[in-house]
């Protein structure tokens, strides 16, 4: 019986993957100091997964202003490139391969993280959900619109955040593009409501998008440059009103216009019978759009992730808390093997405790 070609090396940008899983991006608040800078800890919880064909860091702040829950580990000063330094010589001493996710969170944020004053986005509407702040969860600000010329300087602060991100040591960068973010919140039609070069049409909706990319692109190369989206999302977003001419328009011009490393395609988590506009199976619709290399993710599991790559709809699958419970997925995966359960009282702030302390499979044989 031949191995599940999802076991087999694959090539992405500039590296030969070892598996085609990935361990997808978690928000995991760690970065307990006030440069909000990765720590040793980061590095043992990264490394401990260098299993993985590639490891997509949590989402890291592109500035101060990119910021919308404590204890992120950004991306922007000098003290979190020499955190990340650290992160990258422990998994590439373990023969792993890691992106820096690339991650502004605009309205999605609090007046705490911004010395009192409103978040910013493409509109001034409240996202109307919540954020972790040093008082728990609470609602998000009201945000302000950003200027033309303010929504240029952003982009120029992902370029700086792409070499950043090389000078730290990662191999590559992935645009975060998904969840109700900056990227969708200039998408969207339910909350770009701009009458400048940046709203109104598809094209000009999308332009946000694809100068962030170019910029990247500029920076570091198409073969160090991802993208993850998220086109049936309803995470802090109605999404728009014409979600898959919308997404298609996207895809399509990224197909035919950038050599990307990836893209990444999220599937729904939220129940769409009351939204017709959005696609029910992402992968199966927009998919075809596409002839690079593409990775899925959401609420596969084992048998589901060997099929998708097995009949060529997908060249990889992420995890998010399969990997975050077990650090050798990719072993568990090819044995078989019973998988340790994630602890949800750990994802979010502390310390080791479900983050580092999750056993390894020889560990588990040891004990029984």
């Amino acid at each position: 019986m031949s191995t599940p070609k999802i076991f087999d090396t694959i090539d992405v940008g500039t590296q030969t993957l070892k598996n085609r899983l990935a361990m997808a991006p978690m928000t995991r608040n760690r970065a307990h100091n006030e440069a909000n800078a990765p720590t040793e800890l980061h590095a043992e919880y990264y490394s401990q997964r260098a299993s993985a064909g590639l490891i997509l860091s949590e989402g890291s702040q592109i500035s101060r202003q990119g910021m919308g829950y404590i204890d992120t580990a950004g991306i922007h000063s000098q003290e979190q490139i020499e955190g990340w330094k650290k992160v990258l010589e422990a998994v590439h001493q373990n023969e792993g391969v890691m992106y820096s996710q690339l991650w502004h969170v605009g309205r999605v944020s609090h007046t705490w993280f911004h010395d009192g004053e409103p978040p910013v986005s493409s509109t001034n509407k409240n996202a109307n959900t919540q954020v972790f702040t040093p008082e728990g969860f609470q609602p998000t600000s009201t945000p302000r619109a950003l200027s033309t010329e303010e929504v240029e300087a952003v982009v120029q602060d992902f370029r700086q955040a792409a070499r950043n991100a090389i000078e730290a040591g990662f191999d590559g960068v992935q645009i975060h593009g998904a969840n109700g973010y900056l990227v969708e919140q200039f998408l969207h039609d339910s909350i770009n409501d701009r009458t400048d070069r940046y709203g109104g049409s598809v094209k000009n909706r999308a332009r946000f998008l694809f100068e962030v990319l170019d910029a990247v692109i500029e920076e570091v190369g198409s073969d160090k440059t991802s993208l993850r989206l998220s086109p049936s999302n309803l995470m802090a977003t109605e999404n728009d009103s014409e979600s898959k001419a919308l997404y298609e328009y996207v895809i399509r011009k990224l197909n035919e216009e950038y050599e990307l490393a990836f893209l990444e395609l999220v599937e729904p988590l939220a129940d769409l019978s009351d939204h017709p506009q959005l696609a029910e199976n992402v992968l199966a619709y927009y998919g075809p759009f596409y002839d690079g290399v593409l990775m899925t993710n959401g609420n596969y599991d084992r048998i589901a992730a060997i099929n998708v790559v097995e009949e060529g709809k997908a060249d990889m699958v992420s995890f998010a808390r399969e990997f975050l419970a077990n650090p050798d997925l990719p072993k568990r995966f090819a044995q078989n093997a019973p998988l340790n359960e994630p602890d949800r009282d750990t994802f979010y702030g502390g310390d080791a405790e479900g983050y580092t302390d999750y056993p390894f499979l020889e560990e588990m044989e040891i004990k029984g």
